[in-house]
């Protein structure tokens, strides 16, 4: 194993013997330290199961001012120790021999900024902590490594690979300032619930207008002219005179009068 990014980069981690003992892999510590990296700068960092202590090594390398590293196993505190004084960072570290569930319970609000926690795969160890840090909000982040199939509240954000899925948490008003500096986040249950109700929707609005095709002028066609043939002139018989009614009466020859 190897530290991975930041000024320690390149440099070989001492391992457990503990064949158990299951370290975060390379390529998963290199994408989450580049998902966090406004993050890192100068953040006291807690390692929670820290076992070699890769994470919290690797936030220091990236810049994090100082690391506390909490972890029971034997074999895991040989090989964290000797990671510590491997990188010269005694100064900027500490180590507690102790129960990671009680140390989180135990803490005040605020006390840290990142939190890691990789407890053994499939263990409610986990659900425990996510409890605890909605309550307390120790850390302004909380970062959880587990199993893909490990189902655990919805976070601002997650990341997957192969077999392993890291999700992360962060106090919502964390995620509000990101949200302002055009930071792109996850939309959270607490910020869903902040948002304003959609405005009611005019109904009035959706009558549809007359269409010109609606409105059908009359056509012309149907419209239909007096037939010329319909309209019969007056008859005129020869030998009348214009302007009397019924047949016009001819001269006749007079018998003589007796």
């Amino acid at each position: 194993m190897r530290i991975v990014g930041g000024k320690f980069a390149g440099r070989d981690l001492t391992s457990p013997g503990n064949s158990r003992v299951r370290p975060t892999s390379e390529h998963v510590r290199a994408a989450l330290l580049d998902h966090l990296r406004g993050d890192l700068t100068d953040a006291r960092i807690l390692d929670l199961f820290a076992g070699t202590g890769a994470l919290g090594l690797e936030a220091l390398s990236r810049g994090s001012r100082t690391a506390d590293f909490v972890e029971m196993n034997t074999s895991s505190l040989h090989a964290l120790k000797a990671n510590v004084a491997r990188f010269k960072l005694t100064k900027q570290t500490r180590v507690f021999v102790k129960d990671a569930i009680h140390f989180a319970d135990a803490l005040p609000p605020d006390r840290y900024d990142i939190c890691f926690a990789d407890p053994p795969y499939e263990s409610k160890q986990l659900d425990w902590l996510i409890r605890i840090w909605n309550a307390r909000r120790f850390a302004r982040v909380l970062v959880v490594e587990h199993a893909h199939t490990h189902e655990l509240p919805r976070g601002t954000a997650q990341l997957t690979f192969e077999t392993t899925r890291v999700t992360i948490y962060r106090r919502a008003a964390d995620v509000s300032a990101a949200a302002t500096a055009d930071t792109p986040a996850i939309e959270t249950a607490e910020t869903k619930a902040a948002a304003p109700a959609p405005a009611a929707r005019d109904r009035s609005t959706d009558r549809r207008p007359a269409s010109p095709t609606d409105q059908r002028p009359a056509s012309p066609t149907n419209q239909r002219p007096a037939s010329p043939k319909n309209q019969r002139p007056a008859s005129r018989r020869s030998g009348g005179q214009p302007g009397k009614s019924g047949p016009s009466s001819r001269g006749r020859k007079g018998r003589p009068s007796a």
